[in-house]
């Protein structure tokens, strides 16, 4: 009886760390989604620069980028929390602040973006 539960909490084991490992895939996921949103959005400056007026294709940039912001925002929001639910153990796995330290990374780089749009 005893194999049989120390075989079962290794497969629980392993369930974990593949579940914490696909959370670092989706936080990834989520973060290209969020630079591709960034792209469209100096796409969009590229090209509609000539545009008149100028603030309606820098307000639509800015949708772009808003969406970036809640998409960093709610990916390590999400990442945190499923990874706080979890006990993992032979993983080498990102901590909370990896996916908090990311996230305002490249936030601060979506509002400069947005601050040297609005500024061009």
């Amino acid at each position: 009886m005893s194999d049989q539960n120390e075989l079962a909490e290794e497969r629980t084991d392993w369930a974990e760390d593949r579940t914490s490992l696909a959370n670092e895939r989706t936080f990834a996921g989520w973060m290209r989604t969020g630079m591709a949103s960034i792209a469209v959005a100096i796409g969009l400056r590229a090209v509609f620069g000539a545009f008149e007026p100028t603030w309606v294709a820098k307000a639509v940039a800015s949708i772009f980028l808003a969406a970036a912001l809640f998409m960093f925002w709610s990916a390590q929001r999400q990442a945190k929390r499923t990874h706080s639910r979890l006990s993992q153990r032979d993983a080498s796995i990102k901590t909370p602040r990896y996916f908090i330290i990311v996230a305002v990374t490249m936030a601060l780089g979506t509002i400069g973006t947005g601050i040297t749009l609005w500024s061009l």
